[in-house]
């Protein structure tokens, strides 16, 4: 097994850990409906760079059966 010959100073365990905090996700806005979503994916409105791609779909309610 390896055992270091001498300790590691505080300043070289953290210059090794500077790259191990996370990011949050990167948004970006819609040019004309405003909506965030995340880079180079579409938004849930079916809008990607400005342009309609597709047209969300519509969910339908449900219809109450009348008693009696």
């Amino acid at each position: 097994m390896a055992v270091q010959k001498s300790r590691k100073s505080k300043s070289k365990r953290d210059m090794r850990r500077s790259h191990d905090s996370l990011n949050k996700p990167t948004c970006s806005v819609d040019k004309t409906t405003g909506v965030k979503h995340l880079r180079h994916h579409i938004a849930k409105d079916g809008y990607y760079k400005g342009e309609q791609i597709f047209s969300p779909k519509v969910k339908k309610e449900k219809q109450e059966e009348p008693q009696g």
